[in-house]
């Protein structure tokens, strides 16, 4: 983003980070970024990678997932970064973001320190582990496409273990009614949780809510979504730090990009903490998964026009699913509070 127009290793022009604006991307205007020969580089920040990261950080304070996954694939889709300089922004935007969302939780009483405890133990060291495997992939063309490819199908298995485990609910028809505080933690798979989204994080910074949540759901499967949430989001503070470290040591931070990210979601995201405890999460966890199933067909290398067709596809199954399921099944269910159910008073005939 600063300096010279020196040739480097890979072939890329040293300053130019393939960055365009978003006019630009369709109109081959490229952001001024400082990049011209000789010339002195200032960080320019994006109005619109602002706009668009507050809309990402609002997601992630109400639903813990969505980081990673949302804000990756918009760099890259949608304003040109390539993909080692997005994830590598993205982590260190996350440092500052998501510390915001765990204290509203932790002031709340909705984290669960001693799971915490036992992901940050595998996490934290396989962050490391993934951003160095990142950095020895390199930056070809070649290595871009294995990295899209990586991150494409960390995607798909977060979006399609979203939708197994809302199967596996109405299949059985429980409910997430546990209290997270009364929840003994399992070390081992706790741990391995840790380990498996330490890698992905630090080679794709997806995973710290988009794949870990999911499957602290499948291991405590009654802890509340809120609940988990909450979890999550603080252990993901560690882990965010350790992969954002690794990205400094070993990846390419984009400065404007960064900066941008951060002045977009870090209020958005204490608003979606606020918020987070009366949140409608059957609404907003399905938008979350379709656009992370969008984004990840798209990385495994779905054309455009076939992408178009597969989500209008899942569109109208979703929207068949749910008229034939989901509405008769709402309608016959009980309400969740035993409050809500008023029982009519009995007195005599004629008198109401």
């Amino acid at each position: 983003m600063f300096g010279t127009s020196a040739p480097s290793a890979s072939g890329v022009t040293a300053g130019r980070s393939g960055y365009h604006a978003p006019g630009g991307s369709m109109a081959g205007r490229e952001r001024p970024a400082g990049e011209a020969a000789g010339g002195q580089g200032v960080m320019h920040v994006d109005p619109y990678i602002v706009l668009a990261s507050a809309v990402i950080g609002f997601l992630v304070g109400m639903t813990g997932a969505g980081g990673g996954a949302l804000m990756t694939p918009m760099l890259i889709l949608l304003f040109g970064v390539t993909p080692s300089a997005a994830i590598s922004s993205d982590l260190v935007a996350a440092v500052v973001m998501r510390p915001i969302g765990a204290a509203v939780h932790l002031r709340r009483g909705t984290v669960n320190l001693r799971l915490v405890g036992w992901m940050v133990l595998g996490s934290v060291p396989l962050a490391f582990v993934g951003a160095y495997l990142l950095h020895l992939i390199g930056n070809s063309k070649a290595a871009q496409q294995k990295v899209e490819l990586a991150l494409g199908v960390a995607l798909l298995i977060g979006a399609s273990a979203m939708v197994l485990r809302y199967l596996l609910d109405r299949r059985t028809g429980s409910r997430r009614t546990g209290i997270v505080h009364e929840v003994v933690p399992r070390p081992l798979p706790t741990i391995a949780i840790g380990m498996i989204g330490g890698v992905v994080v630090g080679m794709t910074s997806v995973g710290s809510g988009s794949l870990m949540i999911v499957m602290l759901l499948f291991v405590y499967p009654l802890i509340g979504a809120n609940q988990l949430v909450g979890t999550d989001l603080t252990q993901a503070v560690p882990l965010t730090v350790a992969a954002a470290l690794g990205a400094l040591a070993f990846g390419h931070v984009e400065v404007g990009v960064t900066a941008s990210l951060i002045i977009g979601s870090v209020p958005a995201v204490l608003i979606g903490s606020l918020l987070s405890s009366s949140a409608p999460d059957r609404y907003i966890r399905p938008v979350i998964t379709f656009v992370i199933a969008a984004s990840g067909l798209k990385y495994v290398g779905l054309n455009t026009t076939a992408l178009g067709w597969t989500l209008c596809g899942i569109l109208f199954a979703a929207a068949a699913f749910w008229l034939a399921y989901g509405r008769p099944r709402a309608a016959l269910e009980p309400p969740e509070d035993p409050d809500l159910l008023v029982v009519p008073p009995v007195g005599p005939a004629g008198i109401d």
